[in-house]
Parts: C-alpha cells; structure tokens; sequence
C-alpha cells in the first residue's frame, strides 16, 4: 500500500512540474466557473485554505473526498455560508454517511446568490450609447456525489464526480437574437491521504475540478484544475501526551490558471471544545490573512460544531464564514 501511495504521489508531482511555466498574466482568465475555487468552510478558511489533510467529516467533500473517510459517525451535517464581495453569497451543504466497511459515502451542494442589483444594458443610437435593460438573473450551483475508503489505518482514498452549472443572463446579438448564457458539465476530484507512521504525521495529494471544455456560445473553457501536495501535523505529539493539540497544515497549490501558491495554517484547539485558528494564502492578489473561531461539544450524543472565519480581501471589504456541524 505504501508503495501505492508514493507511485500516485509521484505521478502528482511530475503531472505539476511537467506543466510548462507560464507567466501570471498568460495563465490568467484561461477557467471559468470560479466559485469552485472559493473557501465554504469557516474552519478550512480561517486556517487558509490548507485544509487537504485536516478535513475529517463532510467539509473535506469540498477539499480532498478522501476526507471523508476517516469520518467515523453514523451521519454527518455540515451547512456553511459565506458572504463574499460583490454582494455575493456562497451557500454550501455537505453530507456524510458511514458505510461500515464499504467506506463512506457523501452528498455536496454549493449554490451561488449573485445579487439582484447587476444592471444590464444594450448599445443603443443615443446620447448615452447605450439602453438599460434591466436587472440581469445571474446563478449557478454544483452538486457532487463522493466515496471515500480508508484501505488500511495509513492510507485512505477518496473520489468525487460534481455536476456543475453556471448561468450569466441572456444576450442580444447583433441579428437581433436572443441567446441564454448558460454552461453545465461534470468535473472530477480525486484525493489520498497518507500515515507514514511518525506521530499523526500525515501527507497527501488531491485534483479537483478536472474537467472537459466548457462554452458560453464560441468562446471555450475549463474549469479551474487545480492539484495539491499537503501536509498536516498536531506539533505538540513532539511533547508526548497532551490534553491539547496544535495543528499545522501546509498546501503546495497548483492552480490552472494562476502561478503557485501555498497555504498556511494553524489550529489550536483547548480542551477538545474551543478553537483558535489563524492561516495565510502565499502568491495571491488580494487574499491573505486569515483568522478564526471554532466551538465543539457533545450534547446528548450529538456532536455539534460551530465555526466563523475572517478572510482580508485586501482593496475589497473583508470576508466572513460560517459553518454549521453536526454527527451522530
């Protein structure tokens, strides 16, 4: 199995590495449908988006699938909101369910609210060169079904097939028809997630949104492919026992459309009940600091969790998360 592991892993590497180098502004632009790019969970974003080996329950189906099995519940709830820039709105729902040994099984949903206040116009012959047309009606969601099975106690492995959809209004050509812009296909993620066996030291790699082309009426595109080599680790295992844990996380970034980036992050969680978590995104225009807070607790059974995050945006106006969990 191991040996497995290291073959998959370097495939992933020489796949990055054998991409040729482009610069920022060539590879920008070239995918569309960016709201899969986008953080949905309050944990995984206050600790920036290195999440590819912490994710342990339906979060992961948004990261790394293979995530989802080490999930050890019956059932697993997790719903998360995110109020973007623009006005807009990420709303996400993830569902687990443990098969025994078959594995576990999981149900994903994110929906995007673009607003209702984007203005559409036409040019027209008068004084403004143009005609307001009114509000346009812009959506798009994906909905994904997931399976994950940890093989042995070190190695786990995870897929996902995703439906994703994407509609912009309706255009006007110049022969005077009228055309929906609308897109809709199906992408794949793929995930593992390795124990070598040194403390709860663990690595992995994971591909998402790999996809065919996707086009708005001549103009094609892909979805934004991204690969990552991760790390994560809780430190204080150096210490021995420990009633505590602080967990590091690192993702290598390997985006379609962009030049590498890395993620950064940190959790400290007291007494297995409050979380304190801080991150970093390395290489990005305007994202960067990350922070937040996280409230766990068994209640007759049931173990609920309770997340916010904070996102800086840089020129546009800050992020905020949050995320609700629930397994039994």
């Amino acid at each position: 199995m191991k040996k497995l592991f290291l073959y998959i892993l370097m495939i992933s590497i020489l796949t990055i590495f054998s991409v040729p180098a482009h610069s920022t502004i060539k590879k920008v632009g070239q995918t569309g449908l960016q709201f899969l790019k986008v953080d949905v969970g309050a944990r995984a974003a206050a600790m920036g988006g290195a999440y590819n080996m912490v994710g342990e329950d339906a979060t992961a189906l948004f990261y790394n699938p293979a995530g989802i099995g080490k999930e050890q519940s019956n059932f697993d709830l997790f719903v998360g909101r995110t109020e973007w820039i623009a006005d807009i709105t990420y709303n996400a729902l993830g569902i687990v369910k443990n098969l025994g040994t078959w594995g576990n099984v999981g149900l994903s949903f994110i929906n995007v609210d673009y607003g209702n206040n984007i203005l559409g116009t036409q040019v027209a012959d008068n004084e403004k060169g143009f005609i307001e047309t009114g509000n346009l009606n812009f959506g798009a969601y994906a909905i994904g079904l997931a399976y994950a099975r940890q093989l042995t106690d070190k190695f786990l492995i995870g897929g996902q097939i995703r439906y994703a959809y994407q509609h912009l209004g309706k255009s006007t050509l110049n022969e005077g028809a009228t055309v929906k812009n609308e897109v809709s296909g199906l992408s794949y993620d793929f995930g593992t997630i390795f124990y070598p066996g040194f403390k709860s030291f663990r690595m992995g790699m994971s591909i998402n949104n790999f996809s065919t082309e996707f086009k708005y009426q001549k103009e094609g595109f892909e979805l934004p492919l991204t690969f990552k080599i991760s790390f994560a680790m809780d430190v204080l295992d150096l210490i021995g026992e420990h009633k505590n844990s602080l967990l590091i996380a690192l993702d290598a970034v390997h985006p379609r459309d962009y030049t590498e980036r890395i993620h950064l992050g940190g959790e400290y969680l007291f007494m297995n009940m409050f979380a304190f978590r801080a991150g970093y995104k390395f290489n990005y225009d305007e994202e960067g600091l990350t922070a937040g807070l996280g409230f766990n607790s068994d209640i007759g059974g049931l173990d609920l969790k309770i997340d916010y995050a904070y996102s800086d945006l840089g020129a546009f106006n800050m992020v905020n998360r949050f995320s609700f969990g629930i397994s039994f």
